[in-house]
């Protein structure tokens, strides 16, 4: 991995991962606004913001945005996450001057013509109609809802209906405003990419960028406090969804790894503890995983499972036994193999320059500069059974249980009773 970085006048930061022998590069603007930045009345602005920037510039309409990406064969797209909106493309080398001129139009000179806005108003309530339809997908909202109650990372990226149908012009414009600053922004790029040239070109394009805040990072926001909670939308389904969620660990914890190995040897894959004992020796449920979620100054450990509702006590007694068991009596074997996932999950990712372009770019945020891929490995070579129960216990028994299910769920214990089931 050959990774710069650079630092424009403005705060705004430069990073590229060059890959020799590809013929293609992945781009992208990272912007320091995500969910957790709105205040109750802007919840769903970031998501909004992300999709009004295809919807016509300064200097294009949005067919010519998207007609002049694919005229070259390349792709261009956007996701807000709850710490930042991320808009990237990917092109042939050739190409890459493009590629950086669209993305500096769509996130430097948006219009917000009202009647694109109403437009794609109506394309959001889709969006939000689908989650609310998607039962798997809508019990996380509902699990994030409960671990971080009236607070912004708790409440759902997308918004809700009402909050979409009623949110007014100046509010997008104001958000933009506040956050939308040189300081708060870095441009990634990773595949046939030369830093000098590609620095330059940052910097020509994105010469308006402001630099307001004065190059200030990282953006303002209430710091996350886990609470817990339980959540139960009763619906009419096949299967009762259920999720469950523990205090996680933030990116720089010193036990982050070593919670890592522990979610992938519970429910990271087949060969894992849930997979192996609730799907394939007690056929209790299709889909079972667990997964930990990191943010700035917090997170999750995250299980979730779907199965039918007669079968549902059964999960819950079998979920809290594997739980008990892991921390227990947890193998050297189970632990080299989970590290051995990681590992090389990491390593085929560097294949992709879509992935190390934002391998790059997160860890500028969250660490201030780039690790090299001997660091990562190092840090999960150095996991070991006392640091994976260790891990495990902080999580386990650093608060109470957030529970969400969705589907048939009147035969469900209390949370009291579901958290006896885990208690260690």
């Amino acid at each position: 991995m050959t990774v710069e970085v650079s630092e424009l006048p403005g705060g705004l930061r430069v990073v590229t991962d060059s890959m020799p022998g590809i013929a293609s590069a992945s781009v992208g603007v990272w912007v320091d606004a995500g969910s957790r930045h709105e205040d109750p009345v802007e919840n769903g602005t970031a998501h909004f913001l992300e999709h009004m920037a295809f919807k016509g510039t300064e200097n294009r309409s949005t067919r010519q945005i998207m007609e002049e990406i694919e005229m070259v064969g390349g792709s261009l797209n956007a996701f807000t996450a709850r710490e930042q909106t991320t808009y990237h493309a990917q092109v042939l080398e050739a190409d890459l001057d493009l590629a950086v001129d669209l993305l500096s139009d769509i996130v430097m000179n948006p219009v917000f013509a009202p009647e694109e806005m109403e437009r794609e108003r109506q394309v959001i309530l889709q969006e939000i109609g689908m989650v609310q339809d998607t039962p798997d997908d809508l019990v996380f909202d509902h699990l994030q809802a409960v671990a971080y109650p009236d607070q912004a990372i708790g409440r759902s990226i997308l918004g809700t209906d009402r909050g979409i149908a009623a949110l007014p012009l100046d509010v997008l414009r104001g958000f933009r405003d506040r956050h939308y600053d040189a300081g708060r922004m870095i441009v990634a790029a990773a595949g046939a990419v030369d830093h000098d040239r590609f620095r330059d070109l940052v910097g020509e394009r994105f010469a308006l960028a402001s630099g307001g805040n004065g190059g200030a990072r990282p953006g303002a926001y209430e710091a996350a406090s886990y609470r817990g909670g339980d959540l139960r939308d009763a619906r009419s389904l096949d299967q009762v969804h259920l999720s469950f969620a523990f205090p996680g660990l933030c990116f720089d914890d010193p036990d982050y790894y070593a919670l890592q190995v522990y979610a992938t040897l519970l429910g990271g894959g087949s060969s894992s503890r849930l997979m192996q004992e609730v799907r394939e020796e007690r056929g209790l449920a299709y889909s079972i995983f667990a997964q930990p979620v990191a943010y700035a100054d917090g997170g999750l450990l995250t299980l979730y499972a779907g199965t039918s509702d007669d079968l549902a006590i059964e999960l819950l007694d079998v979920l809290g036994e594997q739980v008990r068991d892991s921390v227990e009596n947890v193998t050297d074997p189970e632990i080299q193999r989970a590290r051995a996932q990681l590992k090389a999950g990491l390593l085929m990712s560097l294949e992709s320059s879509n992935a190390r372009m934002e391998i790059a770019a997160r860890h500028l945020y969250l660490f201030g500069r780039p690790l090299t891929v001997q660091e990562l490995s190092a840090s999960i070579d150095a996991v070991d059974r006392a640091s994976v129960i260790r891990a495990a216990r902080r999580v386990f028994g650093g608060g109470p249980l957030s529970f969400a299910a969705v589907g048939p769920v009147d035969g469900l214990p209390d949370r009291a009773a579901i958290q006896e089931r885990f208690a260690l």
